[in-house]
């Protein structure tokens, strides 16, 4: 009767290491197995190359200028610190749930002191007893016959997984908004130089106004046309004082610390401030974006959960157990004879729970269901992302040729309206419209040539940017 049957410990073993769990098969990407063709991505096919999973930012951005920048606010900013306590936060629920699955055994111990009125000792004397008591205890210890606790150990690790994988999501998004806000702030101080350079050209045609008009050859409307637009180019230059404050301080932000004017890059050819990217195949989306690995973490974790709400239709198992010694004396606490013990196994059946088990279980199947449905909303939403930026590698560098040849083909008009206008052969009206002419074709070449980098800046993290190669080095 007091043999325990090793056959029946390899039993309960392996139960406890089995889950009611459904096995998990990640859903079918509801994508294309390629990229979208047509005129506007004729010239965005994917290059060879290395795979911007395993670029690094350091090695994309070119600019130092630019990575002490992101450096920064990787360092400082205060939403990317939040990310990572929320992964410290999700690893340290883990460890709590873990806990769990072994037994908590605590120790105590205690001194009874206790007077018994003389009616109840039966000696028709009150009695005064002292007792001692050593123990170790063993306080409800669930055996995981059918996994309920280990299913729920699987779905805190997998929310653990998916914030790890949301705070790699923050920072590529953050890698990007720096270097999109810091690509705005130069492009803007360079249309706040080109305004103050129009203002001076507008000035000097102002005073070759005013001379013509002294001199009775200019009209009254000529003066007036060149007044106004030289005021015209003075508003513009404080409009763009204005956006380039505002450009500095949204970058300050994002980098979580003063930015150094000193330390900016002059040069005016941001096209040189990042590297080309490969476009790679949809399916390295699965791997390669935090987001959608985040999603499919969420989903294995619902998927987990089932398994716990399955155990609640079967039988649980506690065990209550203490062991030690107990004395009258203080002194007889370890002497022959003074063990004490207690066993207390405790079986809980669900005869009726009103449908509340199974309404949690048909909770955790619908729970997964949403879940399957974001993770593919997310793949979807990942292929368009990248769809678009390629869109924009195929067609940005056209347009900025284009309009370069606009600017050049605007110049030379200005420069023969000037000189027509000092011949007397135009009015001041014609050279003023090739100056306005002039000026909005330069200012489009510029906003034109940073939304091509900052469409490359935003395909890069659109794929992914580099956060496969981390996470591999982390686990």
């Amino acid at each position: 009767m007091n043999r325990f049957s090793p056959a029946l410990a390899l039993s309960f073993l392996f139960l406890g290491a089995c889950t009611l769990a459904p096995d998990y098969v990640r859903p079918a990407a509801p994508i294309p197995s390629g990229w979208p063709t047509g005129a506007a991505y004729e010239d965005a096919a994917a290059k060879d190359g290395v795979e911007v999973a395993d670029l690094g930012w350091q090695d994309f951005f070119l600019s130092d200028e630019m990575r002490n920048l992101i450096a920064q606010a990787l360092a400082n900013n205060r939403d990317m610190r939040e990310a990572v306590l929320n992964v410290e936060q999700a690893r340290a629920l883990y460890r709590v749930q873990r806990a769990d699955l072994l037994p908590s055994i605590s120790g105590d111990g205690t001194m009874t002191r206790e007077r018994v009125p003389g009616d109840i000792s039966g000696t028709g004397q009150a009695q005064t007893g002292t007792s001692y008591r050593v123990q170790a205890n063993i306080a409800s210890y669930e055996l995981d016959l059918f996994g309920r606790v280990r299913s729920l150990n699987e779905q805190a690790l997998q929310e653990y997984f998916a914030t790890d994988e949301a705070r790699r999501a923050a920072q590529i998004a953050l890698i990007a908004e720096v270097a999109n806000a810091y690509l705005t702030l130069r492009a803007d101080q360079r249309l706040l130089a080109l305004t103050e350079e129009t203002l001076q050209t507008q000035e000097k045609s102002l005073e070759l106004v005013q001379m013509t008009f002294d001199r009775g050859i200019s009209s009254k409307l000529d003066l007036v046309q060149s007044q106004t637009a030289v005021e015209t180019a003075r508003v513009n230059r404080y409009a763009f004082i204005r956006q380039v404050a505002l450009d500095r301080n949204a970058l300050t932000l994002l980098v979580g610390a003063p930015i150094d004017d000193d330390a900016l890059d002059r040069a005016e050819n941001i096209d040189s401030f990042v590297a080309d990217l490969p476009a790679g195949l949809p399916s390295d989306l699965l791997r390669n974006r935090p987001d959608i690995r985040q999603a499919e973490h969420v989903l294995q974790g619902a998927n987990a959960n089932i398994g716990a709400a399955r155990a609640a239709f079967f039988p649980s198992i506690t065990l209550t157990a203490a062991g030690g010694t107990a004395s009258g004396s203080l002194s007889g606490l370890f002497e022959p004879g003074s063990g004490a013990w207690s066993f207390m196994p405790q079986i809980s059946l669900p005869i009726f729970q009103g449908g509340r088990n199974l309404a949690n279980l048909e909770v955790a199947e619908i729970q997964k269901d949403i879940n399957i449905a974001r993770y593919e909303g997310t793949i979807q939403t990942a292929f368009r992302e990248v769809a678009d930026a390629l869109a924009g590698r195929g067609t940005y560098d056209a347009q900025v040729a284009a309009q370069q040849a606009l600017v050049d083909a605007t110049d030379e008009s200005y420069a023969l309206a000037e000189r027509r206008y000092r011949s007397g052969i135009d009015s001041f009206l014609t050279l003023l419209d090739a100056q306005r002419s002039l000026y909005a074709a330069e200012q489009e070449l510029i906003r034109t040539r940073l939304a091509r980098v900052s469409n490359t800046v935003n395909l890069y993290k659109v794929l992914g940017g580099g956060g496969l190669a981390e996470a591999a080095d982390e686990k």
